[in-house]
């Protein structure tokens, strides 16, 4: 059965008195943040290596912008399908497991990483985060971390 998590089931408004159509909260909430930063990656890892400064020595210096990058659009790719149509690229995320796995990632470290997302981007949007949204991310999350602890390694 489909998740309600990403179906607004009011009209909320933009706060400026403009309805917004019903949509994908998850997807609404990465395009209020972009309208506010420009780039996400910094702020996630900031705010990835703060909470969990053993992430860090992960990514080798010379290339870990790009990298960062990179995953984090791949992050926000499985994310948006996941919490949309569910088209096959969520299927991302049990990959990326198990390629982690090899690095030596824990999956607690890995699942937690979408944590890092939700509340940069609850940061971000400050007074616009709603309660609809807090919601449609905890059950995403929720849902992740459920398929991040049944993918085989």
């Amino acid at each position: 059965m489909p998740c309600s998590f990403f179906i607004v089931h009011h009209q909320p408004s933009d706060g400026a008195g403009r309805m917004i159509r019903p949509t994908n909260l998850i997807q609404h909430s990465f395009e209020l943040a972009a309208e506010r930063c420009e780039d996400l990656t910094p702020a996630i890892y900031r705010r990835l290596f703060r909470e969990h400064p053993e992430a860090e020595a992960m990514f080798r210096r010379e290339s870990g912008d790009l990298v960062k990058g990179s995953m984090l659009a791949l992050a926000i790719n499985a994310i948006l399908d996941f919490a949309g149509d569910r088209n096959g690229h969520f299927r991302m995320i049990e990959c990326e497991v198990q390629s982690h796995a090899a690095y030596g990632t824990p999956r607690k470290l890995f699942s937690e990483f979408f944590g890092v997302i939700a509340n940069t981007l609850r940061d971000i949007l400050g007074s616009e985060w709603s309660p609809e949204i807090e919601q449609a991310w905890g059950t995403l999350l929720s849902e992740i971390d459920r398929l991040v602890s049944q993918t085989e390694s």
